[in-house]
């Protein structure tokens, strides 16, 4: 199981590093513990403290984080209508899809990845309905099930009119997630997949750790759409419901009160 999270974490950093965006520590190798239990990932060693002076520097450096496929796309797009274009360096592909390449855990709990066109039945199926499942097994909780059941419908209109690209997400970016070094922002213990942009923001505001500065710097480069806030609480959801699957009940609360206010 360690090695698995691991191998995730090494496919995140090394995703995030390729963007050339935001500082990660250098993943180098992840080594199966002794006996085949456990395992170790060996990265960059990285003098780091707490995030303070380069908060407004890494809104900027996560919203280009989160723009770097969209940009990518539109930059091939635009190349492949140049007629005599050189035969330049092989790029990383523009990915169209919602998922990653690899199972990725938040907390030690496996998120699903498969590839899907449609980042609603992604999110619904994806990363919520498997909560739920755990939530069944472990409590069979009668009302948040059907508090699910309900949401489900209500799901599709948060997101009308909206043409969602894929972008590359670090998946569990609260304050404990970030520092900064001596040059500017680190971000690290990612559980990376290709989602919405907006779903970054979530457990970034449940915690706490980000000031003005960075959302301000945030939203200049990628500015809250229509119905933003719904769909901020639609996607604390999956924290919140990740948090009671690892921590007990003490979650219950906060999970049923925004599938409530989501399904009014």
């Amino acid at each position: 199981m360690a090695k698995r999270m691991f191998e995730g974490e090494m496919a995140s950093l090394t995703a995030i590093l390729k963007t050339d965006t935001v500082k990660v520590p250098k993943p180098i190798k992840v080594l199966a513990g002794p006996g085949g239990g456990g395992g170790v990932l060996v990265m960059e060693h990285v003098d780091m403290r707490s995030l303070n002076r380069h908060a407004a520097k890494l809104g900027a450096q996560l919203a280009a984080l989160h723009l770097d496929n969209k940009k990518l796309g539109e930059r091939l797009q635009k190349e492949a209508g140049t007629v005599g274009r050189g035969g330049g360096q092989v790029e990383r592909p523009f990915v169209d899809q919602f998922g990653f390449d690899v199972v990725t855990c938040c907390g030690y709990l496996p998120q699903v990845n498969d590839w899907q066109k449609d980042w609603v039945a992604f999110y619904a199926q994806q990363r919520i309905q498997p909560q739920m499942d755990m939530v069944e097994q472990g409590s069979g909780d009668r009302e948040a099930l059907e508090l699910w059941s309900a949401l489900q419908l209500k799901i599709p209109d948060l997101f009308r009119d909206m043409d969602i690209v894929p972008a590359l997400l670090h998946g569990d970016l609260w304050a404990g997630n970030v520092a900064e070094d001596s040059a500017g922002p680190v971000i690290f213990d990612p559980a990376s997949f290709y989602g919405h942009s907006e779903y970054e923001l979530a457990i970034a505001g449940m915690f706490g750790g980000f000031g003005r500065s960075f959302y301000s710097a945030y939203h200049s480069e990628i500015p809250r759409a229509p119905g933003f806030e719904k769909r901020l609480q639609l996607y604390q959801l999956f924290h919140y419901l990740n948090h009671w699957n690892h921590f007990g009940s003490g979650y219950r609360g906060s999970s049923l009160s925004i599938m409530k206010s989501l399904t009014k």
